[in-house]
């Protein structure tokens, strides 16, 4: 008998240890329950859990060309395992002037029933700079493998002119590409070779947000289509591989960093839908 509750202590210590010592860390997807800009209101939370404390990004979008992306801080109690999330700055945005931004804050519980994670809770949240309300409501998020936005990498700048320079990735092999920058063509039907293909991003206030787009014209004697490049701003030097097919193209998106709390004070319009 002795033996059969030790055994259980064990169990129920082992089971208590596991759950305390849940890693909530990942990315985390749901629908709001909203009425706003977007016909379909999707969240991606991409947390961070140092212990308690919780850092990381939050998107809110309709799909990855218009969405808003806030960072955000925010606790998790390993005991009763609830956790609260609470949306700050603005990072990133690209949604239709009508529309304004919601900063959120998630109230949230996680449970696991076998291989399925999720965080159920309630939503609430201001608009942008004013005290007005968003409509709030129930949420459910899943733990998913992948961030819907992993295939865009987002370069954060803080100089005006930002350099682009494109170059065949390793063997030299026919590649040619077209280039366009916010849907405008900057360079056409060029073969990328050891010497750069050059063209410059200008950045002001009024558009701090730009997407670089490599479409592939062929796919050279070695598929697909692959390039290096070289993002020159200021003193800070990014480089990339990227890989474009007759079917997909290769998306990098350029935001200047510093604008952001400019940005933020002119977006809030109260009589606009929020995001």
């Amino acid at each position: 008998m002795v033996k059969i509750l030790l055994a259980l202590s064990f169990l129920f210590t082992a089971v208590t240890l596991q759950c305390a010592g849940q890693d909530i860390s990942g990315f985390w997807k749901g629908t709001l329950s909203m009425r706003g800009c977007f016909p379909e209101n999707n969240i991606e939370l991409q947390i961070n859990a140092k212990g308690e404390i919780l850092i990381g990004d939050s998107y809110h979008y309709q799909d990855i060309d218009n969405y808003v992306k806030k960072n955000f801080t925010g606790s998790f109690d390993k005991t009763t395992k609830k956790l609260t999330v609470r949306e700050g700055l603005v990072t990133t945005y690209h949604i239709p002037q009508r529309c304004v931004i919601c900063v959120k804050t998630f109230e949230l519980v996680y449970s696991r029933e076998g291989k399925l994670e999720t965080l159920k809770g309630y939503w609430s949240g201001n608009v942008l700079n004013t005290l007005q309300s968003c409509d709030g409501g129930s949420i459910i998020l899943t733990r998913i493998k992948e961030s819907a936005f992993k295939e865009i990498p987002e370069i954060k700048v803080d100089t005006g002119t930002i350099r682009l320079d494109f170059y065949d990735n390793a063997q030299i092999d026919g590649d040619s590409i077209t280039v366009l920058v916010d849907k405008q063509v900057v360079l056409t039907h060029q073969r990328l070779t050891a010497k750069a293909l050059t063209t410059y991003v200008k950045i002001d206030l009024n558009n701090t947000f730009h997407e670089i787009e490599m479409v592939a014209e062929n796919l050279g004697s070695i598929p697909p289509n692959t390039a290096i490049l070289i993002i020159t701003a200021g003193k800070n030097r990014h480089q990339l591989s990227l890989s474009s097919s007759e079917t997909k193209s290769a998306r990098v998106r350029i935001v200047y960093d510093q604008a952001t709390s400019k940005v933020e004070q002119t977006v809030a319009v109260v009589k606009k839908e929020p995001d």
